[in-house]
């Protein structure tokens, strides 16, 4: 996970993750934000009381990703990351960090259900490429609020939700369906 070039970071929402989806090398903020400031964002992502003990890790100047607080409960979050148009902190368990790995490695996932928020929500994704960087005619970008996913899921699970290209956001729904990263996403709000 330390390698991680996440920009932002699923994302979207997932949607997530493609909130994962800027470029680490995309326009770096003026004067980096104090370790504080990156928790705070990072805890809002999540209840407090899973926030509140997780792992924060960011990303540094270099695009390596460093721990800035160890947690105690399994957790990870992660602050929004400035240079992505809209709000993007997020967290997750053990098993959607694995399947984050594997996104962004471009490998096949591991079959473990895993859980992530974005209570302050997404940066704008593509619902149909799971590594689209920016809006086109083909790749149905979205827009989403507040939202939990969950990620990992047998077929049959997904089955039950709707997989259009151009879904209600209002309602759970499968993004990137029919690829190795489909996952839900509900809103929260």
């Amino acid at each position: 996970m330390q390698n991680i070039h996440i920009a932002g970071a699923i994302a979207s929402g997932l949607g997530c993750l493609i909130a994962f989806g800027v470029l680490a090398d995309e326009a770096k903020p003026a004067a980096a934000p104090s370790d504080a400031t990156l928790i705070k964002s990072a805890e809002s992502a999540a209840p407090r009381s899973v926030s509140g003990k997780a792992t924060v890790i960011a990303m540094d100047a270099a695009g390596k990703m460093r721990t800035i607080r160890k947690g105690t409960n399994g957790w990870t979050c992660m602050p929004d990351n400035p240079a992505t148009p809209g709000p993007d902190p997020m967290c997750w368990d053990k098993n959607a960090g694995e399947w984050v790995d594997a996104w962004m490695a471009h490998k096949t996932p591991p079959a473990k259900v895993g859980f992530m928020y974005m209570l302050a929500g997404g940066t704008d994704a593509s619902n149909t490429d799971p590594y689209a960087q920016k809006p086109t005619a083909e790749n149905h970008w979205i827009q989403t609020g507040p939202h939990i996913m969950i990620v990992g899921a047998d077929e049959s699970f997904y089955s039950t939700y709707p997989k259009g290209a151009d879904p209600d956001t209002k309602v759970p729904y499968v993004m990137w369906a029919g690829t190795p990263y489909q996952h839900i996403m509900a809103p929260v709000k």
